[in-house]
């Protein structure tokens, strides 16, 4: 009679029958139940928060240690940046002139004025203005010239070896007579560009197709 055939030949309701290796198997059984149910309830079920934690902590660590990594392989890169962007700053730094340099570089900007052929009506510098690392030095000029000559008062300033900036920039026609301002502007653009209207007294401007523009 096989294994098999023994343990279907046990009486359920009389283990008392049953041979002493076969109670001693059950005993153990259920006593291996009874001890993991214990350690589940008791141990397991208050350890598990923290493992859950430790694996979050893990995670994070990794994420971090990937990270770390990624920018240690770019390192030679960062540092090179870095070094070209402390050059670019240090030259925009020596543009910036020094106190004793100041009155040099107001006398600069007015001579840009003059050999523009522009005529100097104000030159008045302001109060320095503090800012993190430099101080602004606003200067209000007022010029008056043609358009071709603030243009090269412009590139001329643009040309300063000094950071000069150009802000609050207004330009009004002078108050003189239409007509010449009107060539002028021919002269200067081609003929065919601006076309001459001859004069009108009694202020008027041009007449132009579409009849007397008033002033």
């Amino acid at each position: 009679m096989s294994v098999l055939d023994d343990l279907r030949a046990l009486d359920p309701n009389d283990p008392g029958r049953w041979p002493l290796p076969v109670r001693a198997g059950v005993v153990g059984i259920a006593f291996v139940i009874v001890l993991g149910l214990l350690f589940y309830f008791l141990v397991w079920d208050k350890q598990k928060p923290l493992l859950d934690q430790s694996v979050q902590v893990e995670q994070t660590l990794r994420g971090e240690f990937q990270t770390k990594h990624s920018k240690a392989a770019n390192l030679a890169i960062y540092e090179q940046q870095l070094a070209d962007i402390g050059r670019s700053f240090g030259a925009l730094l020596r543009q910036l002139p020094g106190k004793t340099e100041v009155p040099s570089l107001l006398v600069d900007i007015s001579q840009v004025g003059v050999a523009s052929g522009l005529q100097e009506k104000l030159f008045q510098p302001a109060p320095e203005i503090k800012k993190d690392f430099y101080a602004e030095l606003p200067i209000k000029i007022r010029l008056s010239g043609s358009y071709h000559q603030f243009g090269e008062f412009v590139s001329g300033i643009a040309a300063l070896p000094r950071i000069v900036t150009l802000h609050d920039i207004a330009i009004k026609a002078a108050e003189k007579d239409v007509c010449s301002s009107l060539a002028t502007a021919a002269e200067h653009l081609g003929a065919s560009a601006i076309p001459v209207f001859p004069c009108v007294p009694g202020g008027k401007r041009p007449l132009t197709p579409h009849g007397f523009q008033d002033a």
